[in-house]
């Protein structure tokens, strides 16, 4: 129950949110959006040391248990890391948010897209259920577009945020795809229910297009390479949301869903060869792209690519665990696990630190650009011990908390090397090398980011504005941030203890105890392999820094037209093109044209399948009487029919079609169907009625001027037509070809407890459908209300003008 309201809370805030911001015009209404992250955060806190000792908490509500779909929330180890990431985090960016955003913003806006960002997060990680779990999931694309396109006045926030959207969403219906499949193959949804039958599921024909399916979507999500260029373009959105979205959260979702599943997969080594390569590539591409960036938003951005490669090739490296006896070799590969949820908090506490020690230079100096920067260690001492403290730990130096993370990476880079379950040693001998150059890479980074913005002369400053440091309000949260890299650093085993070790648990479920995954964390290893490759990392580091200017020009020697980004706007330009080209061709502006398609279409569709499938058969032998007043009534509707094609009056015209549509309704009189006799004749009598007043505002008729060819055209179609129908009318009554559903219908008073089929129809079996029907209309009228407010309040005004 309390999982379900951590989920929901934030969910009803935003919902809120709009009908009573009026009420903190005085007071910023992020005040009271903080009681949601906080209150969530204090749930989960007391539920610590319940989930520490090895219990979990599940809870589900039926929502179609027919089809499996059930809202079952589960909370474990796992689960519990990123659900304290998302409210701690989300806390500390509410409050900094207060300070950052100006109250000339659309608070209400922000905070209400923050909120339904925070309770889809939660939903995705608590959720037990895979479809509930992707409508999450995608719940998290929408709100983070409408984040990242918070300033849409600006062009690059609105292209970043669709470029987000597109590559996200895209890879959660390859996923959705994949949830189907393990669906068809475990006759479940649940995720738990799944992993117990993991080791069975290896042979099956759909275990690895579902494996690819769900990566693609975890990939997308958490800005792998290839799909990570909408990662550096949605670093557009305010600061707040960088630092809350692109560092603890949304980013993080893949690598959820990779640990999470990693049971269900790894057992296959093509879940390990995929993760770990994807990973490593990234890690190496992201590190790589950073150093040449200008912007300090860019920076980070890429920085935050690479680390996640890192968290997903150390995952791919514990995945090798499934496939060794449960022994010391086993354990060794689960600690590279245990390192990718350790480097994930760490990560979470450094990078969140530095997007607003960014936000924070931004909100001052009034510039991002590392190129116009300087100076500033004497202007704004808290804000440098942020950098320093933050670089210094994505860097992997002492004493910081990346430092321990960073060294259990090389550990399990070295690991991988040597291991012998594997045919392709070569490759796996160069993951440590990958792993150390991209840490030389970070490293040049990182004094970037120190060097370049908070030593050498203020000169590049921009002098149209006093720079000073950040008021206390704004900097609260990120010393909270840092000081947790301290802490974590010093005291590391309380983390992993209580923390670390339940998430363990979760993804080698049985494969051994707690305490055996769980390895002791210290600073000092004596001088071992992965201090000297530390070392290394810092001397070559230094070296390449204070060389950059003569070997930085290496980043201009790929050509602009062969870049990623180069190649999603070639294919998303074409695309359009193309697109464009293919609608003009049939959207002509002429209802004649569109009627011609959808006819034509039915003839050859319908008429054609009938005729290769010999459907075209009927008999009359077994029809019931045919009554003197049935024939006079089928001739005076067809007489009104043909007569409409010749009148030149809409009104005349209006009530022809009245003699239709009234000669129905007397024809679901005469076979016993009131409930439609009654339906048509009150749609008839509406549609005439508004038919005539809307001809009131309408100018005088001009019949159109057709060629003798379009007339042919038209009296051909619709004899086809016309004749098509009845054909197939007559022929169902003897096509047997598949199975009547008509007896199921029949038993609906048992089935949906009503007398009436074709209420129960509507209303219970395909109440989707009528649902979604009146969702339209409800939108549709909406629309139509607030176009008439809209025009009328113009008016108005040009009134008073």
């Amino acid at each position: 129950m309390t999982i379900h309201f951590a989920i929901i809370f934030p969910l009803l805030m935003a919902a809120l949110i709009p009908f009573i911001y009026k009420a903190f015009t005085k007071v910023k209404i992020g005040w009271f959006v903080l009681l949601a992250p906080v209150t969530v955060f204090i749930l989960l806190a007391r539920l610590i040391p319940l989930i520490s000792s090895g219990e979990t908490q599940t809870h589900t509500y039926e929502w179609i248990p027919s089809l499996g779909i059930n809202f079952t929330t589960y909370l474990d180890g796992l689960s519990m890391i990123f659900g304290l990431l998302i409210s701690g985090v989300g806390a500390l960016v509410v409050l900094y948010s207060i300070f950052y955003l100006s109250t000339k913003e659309a608070l209400h806006n922000f905070y209400c897209y923050l909120l339904l960002f925070m309770g889809a997060m939660l939903g995705v990680v608590f959720s037990d259920n895979l479809m509930v779990l992707y409508a999450f999931w995608e719940l998290t694309s929408v709100s983070s577009f409408l984040l990242i396109a918070f300033w849409h006045h600006r062009r690059a926030s609105k292209a970043g945020a669709r470029k987000s959207m597109l590559i996200t969403v895209t890879g959660g219906i390859a996923m959705l795809a994949g949830f189907i499949m393990l669906h068809a193959m475990t006759d479940t949804f649940s995720i738990r229910a799944m992993i117990a039958q993991a080791p069975s599921l290896v042979e099956h024909t759909l275990f690895i297009p579902a494996m690819i399916c769900v990566l693609l979507g975890a990939f997308t999500k958490s800005a792998q390479f290839p799909f990570h260029i909408w990662l550096p373009d949605a670093m557009e959105a305010p600061t707040p949301v960088s630092a809350y979205l692109h560092s603890a959260t949304m980013v993080k979702a893949g690598i959820y869903v990779v640990a999470r599943l990693t049971p269900l997969f790894a057992y296959d080594l093509t879940w390990f060869w995929t993760v770990m390569i994807v990973g490593l590539i990234t890690l190496f591409w992201g590190s790589f792209n950073a150093v040449k960036q200008t912007d300090l938003k860019a920076l980070l951005a890429f920085s935050t690519v690479s680390q996640l490669g890192l968290i997903m090739s150390l995952l791919g490296i514990g995945s090798l665990a499934f496939h060794v006896d449960i022994d010391a070799t086993a354990i060794i590969y689960t600690q590279a696990a245990f390192a990718a949820l350790f480097h994930l908090i760490n990560h979470s506490t450094f990078k969140g630190a530095l997007f607003m020690m960014v936000g924070i230079i931004d909100h001052e100096a009034g510039t991002r650009d590392i190129r116009r920067l300087g100076g500033l260690m004497t202007i704004m001492p808290a804000t440098f011990t942020i950098a320093v403290i933050g670089s210094m730990s994505m860097a992997g130096l002492p004493p910081f908390n990346g430092f321990l993370s960073k060294e259990m990476f090389f550990t399990s880079a070295l690991h991988i090397a040597e291991a012998d379950v594997l045919s392709r040693a070569s490759a796996t001998a160069l993951v440590p090398v990958i792993a150390w150059i991209a840490s030389v890479f970070t490293f040049i980074y990182c004094m970037i980011i120190v060097v370049k913005t908070f030593f050498g002369t203020t000169e590049k400053l921009p002098q149209d504005r006093k720079i000073h440091e950040a008021p206390l309000g704004m900097l609260i949260s990120p010393f909270v941030l840092v000081f947790f890299v301290i802490a974590i650093f010093f005291f590391p085993n309380v983390l992993a203890t209580y923390i670390l070790a339940p998430a363990m648990v979760s993804i080698y479920p049985g494969l051994a105890s707690m305490q055996e995954m769980t390895p002791h964390v210290y600073a000092w290893h004596g001088f071992n392999t992965e201090l000297i490759m530390t070392l290394g990392v810092v001397l070559l580091g230094f070296v390449l820094y204070r060389t950059l200017a003569v070997w930085r020009r290496i980043y201009n020697t790929l050509p602009a037209q062969f870049t990623l980004n180069h190649v999603f706007n070639r294919v998303l330009s074409e695309g359009e093109n193309v697109s464009s080209f293919v609608t003009k061709l049939y959207m002509t502006s002429s209802l004649r044209h569109y009627s011609l398609y959808i006819y034509v279409f039915l003839i050859v569709i319908i008429g054609g399948y009938f005729i290769v499938n010999d459907a075209f058969r009927f008999s009359m032998a077994n029809n019931a009487e045919i009554h003197v007043y049935e024939v006079l009534l089928v001739f005076m509707m067809a007489v009104a029919a043909v007569a409409m094609l010749f009148v030149q009056s809409r009104v005349t015209a209006t009530v022809l079609n009245g003699v239709i549509g009234f000669g129905i309704s007397i024809f679901f009189v005469i076979f016993r169907a009131p409930d439609l006799a009654l339906t048509q004749l009150i749609v008839e009598s509406v549609t005439t009625v508004l038919f005539l007043l809307c001809f009131t505002y309408l100018p005088a008729w001009k019949p159109e001027k057709s060629s003798r060819r379009e007339k042919t055209t038209n009296a051909f179609i619709a004899l086809f037509v016309g004749a098509l129908v009845v054909l197939v009318s007559l022929s169902v009554l003897h096509f047997n070809e598949f199975k009547t559903i008509s007896s199921f219908f029949e038993n609906a008073y048992e089935l949906a407890g009503g007398k009436n089929i074709v209420n129960t129809i509507l209303g219970d079996f395909r109440a989707f459908d009528t649902m979604l029907e009146v969702v339209v209309l409800c939108i549709a009228g909406i629309g139509v209300y607030t176009m008439i407010k809209f025009r009328m309040r113009k008016g108005d005004d040009r009134h008073e003008n």
